[in-house]
C-alpha cells in the first residue's frame, strides 16, 4: 500500500472514526453501526462520521458513539471530501475506517488534510458488478479506474467477502494478499432478545399458512421479482400454501421497481398472498418467525440478511450469486444455493425446504462466525498491525 504520510506509534489504537455517507437503512450502515459500538465497548473512541445526517438508522446511533455530520452539499463528492478533510485536521483519530466510498474520499481527505490518520478502506459490494448494474460502458470504465488509482492509498483494505477480495484485486491491480477478508458483524449482544419480541402482523398468528421471508431495498440488485415468480410456483406445489413477505424500503434511485413488483403479483394472481410491508425496526423477529428465508440478489457483497437469518435458526434459500452468500452458507452445507435468475430452481429449493427444514440450532452455531466481537476483534488485529508497521 501507498501511505501519503506515516501511522502514528503507538501501542493500540485509541480511537477509530467510521464515514459513510449517510444511515440508510441498508446492510452497510447496520456494519458500521455495529463496528463503532463494538470498538467503543472496547475503550476506543469511536466516532461515527456521515455525509449526511439523515436515514432510516439516526436513531440506532449507540449513546456511547459520537455522530459528526459533515452537512456535505452538492457536489457531494467534493463537499464531502473537504468536510471530511477538516474532520480529520481537527480531530486527528488514530484510524478511519471508510465504506461505501466509491471514489476512494477517505484517501483523498487523508492526502489533502497531511494527518498521520491510518485508513482502512472497507469495502462492501463486488464493485464490477454494482457498477456494470447502475452505470454504462463509460461510466463502469472510468470507475473502475478511479478505483484503480486511488484504493491502493489507503492503508490497508477490508474486504467483506472472498470474492469481494478476488473482484477488487483484479480491479485494482492489486496483490489479493494486500487484502484482508473480514466478513461482517451481524450478531449483536442483544440479537437473540430482538428475535423474541412479538409480531402484530396477522400472518404469523398461531395456525396461520407459512411464511416465505425476502429482505432486502426494493432495487433490481435484489430481483425481488424472481422471488415472487418462484413464489407463485411454490403455491401451485407445496400443501401448506404459504405466503410471502418482503420487508424493505422504496429506494429513490430506482423508484419503479415496487410498481413493477405490485404489477406482477396482479398479474399472477396472488393479491392477498404478497405482502410489501416497507421498512421495519426489527426484521430479525420477523425472521425467526419465518418458514424459510430466500434471498434472490443478482449480487451481494456479503449478504448479511443471510448471517441473519442463520441467527435466528431460519432455514435458508438463497442464489449462488456473487460473492457471499455461498461462503456464509458455507457453499451449500448449511443452506440451499441456486443459479440466479432461475426462478424454477429457487421454487425447488423453496418448496423442498419447508418441507426439510434445516435444524435451527445448527444453522445458530454457525452464525457465530459473524458474531460483533469476533469481527471486531479481527479489525483490532489489522489495525494493531498497522500501528507495528509504523
Amino acid at each position: 500500500m501507498k501511505n501519503s504520510s506515516p501511522i502514528e506509534m503507538t501501542s493500540k489504537p485509541t480511537s477509530v472514526s467510521l464515514f459513510i455517507p449517510n444511515l440508510d437503512g441498508g446492510g452497510a450502515e447496520r456494519v458500521m453501526l455495529h463496528l463503532a459500538e463494538g470498538f467503543a465497548k472496547r475503550g476506543l473512541k469511536a466516532d461515527l462520521v456521515v455525509a449526511k445526517a439523515e436515514g432510516a438508522y439516526l436513531k440506532k446511533v449507540p449513546p456511547e458513539v459520537r455522530l459528526i455530520d459533515l452537512k456535505a452539499k452538492s457536489p457531494v463528492i467534493l463537499s464531502k471530501t473537504l468536510a471530511l478533510k477538516r474532520y480529520l485536521q481537527h480531530e486527528r483519530p488514530t484510524f478511519l475506517l471508510s465504506t461505501l466510498d466509491i471514489l476512494s474520499s477517505a484517501t483523498w481527505a487523508k492526502h489533502l488534510a497531511g494527518v498521520p490518520t491510518g485508513v482502512v478502506m472497507c469495502v462492501q459490494t463486488n464493485l464490477s458488478q454494482q457498477f456494470r448494474d447502475r452505470h454504462g460502458v463509460l461510466m463502469t470504465k472510468l470507475k473502475s479506474y478511479l478505483v484503480k488509482q486511488f484504493y491502493p492509498w489507503a492503508d490497508a483494505i477490508v474486504a467483506a467477502s472472498k470474492g469481494v477480495a478476488e473482484d477488487l484485486a483484479h480491479m485494482a491491480d492489486l496483490p489479493l494478499t494486500d487484502i484482508e477478508v473480514i466478513y461482517n458483524p451481524v450478531v449483536t449482544s442483544n440479537f437473540f432478545d430482538k428475535v423474541k419480541e412479538p409480531i402484530a402482523h396477522p400472518w404469523f398468528a398461531p395456525g396461520q399458512p407459512p411464511v416465505i421471508l425476502g429482505v432486502g431495498r426494493l432495487v433490481k440488485q435484489k430481483d425481488f421479482l424472481t422471488l415472487v415468480r418462484a413464489f407463485a410456483l411454490v403455491r401451485q406445489r407445496h400443501p401448506a400454501q404459504p405466503r410471502l413477505m418482503i420487508l424493505g424500503d422504496v429506494d429513490e434511485r430506482e423508484p419503479l421497481i415496487k410498481p413493477q413488483l405490485e404489477a406482477l403479483v396482479q398479474e399472477l394472481g396472488l393479491e392477498g398472498e404478497v405482502a410489501l410491508p416497507g421498512f421495519v425496526e426489527n426484521p430479525y423477529a420477523y425472521m425467526a418467525k419465518a418458514a424459510v428465508f430466500v434471498l434472490s440478489s443478482i449480487y451481494e457483497g456479503f449478504g448479511n440478511v443471510v448471517a441473519e437469518a442463520l441467527a435466528a435458526g431460519t432455514p435458508v434459500v438463497s442464489t449462488d450469486c456473487e460473492s457471499g452468500p455461498a461462503e456464509i452458507l458455507e457453499y451449500g452445507k448449511y443452506g440451499k444455493l441456486v443459479p440466479v435468475g432461475d426462478f424454477n430452481a429457487l421454487a425447488d429449493a423453496i418448496a423442498n425446504t419447508l418441507s426439510n427444514p434445516t435444524d435451527p440450532e445448527i444453522l445458530r452455531q454457525r452464525s457465530q462466525v459473524f458474531s460483533v466481537d469476533r469481527v471486531v476483534d479481527q479489525y483490532l488485529e489489522v489495525l494493531n498491525s498497522l500501528t507495528k508497521q509504523g
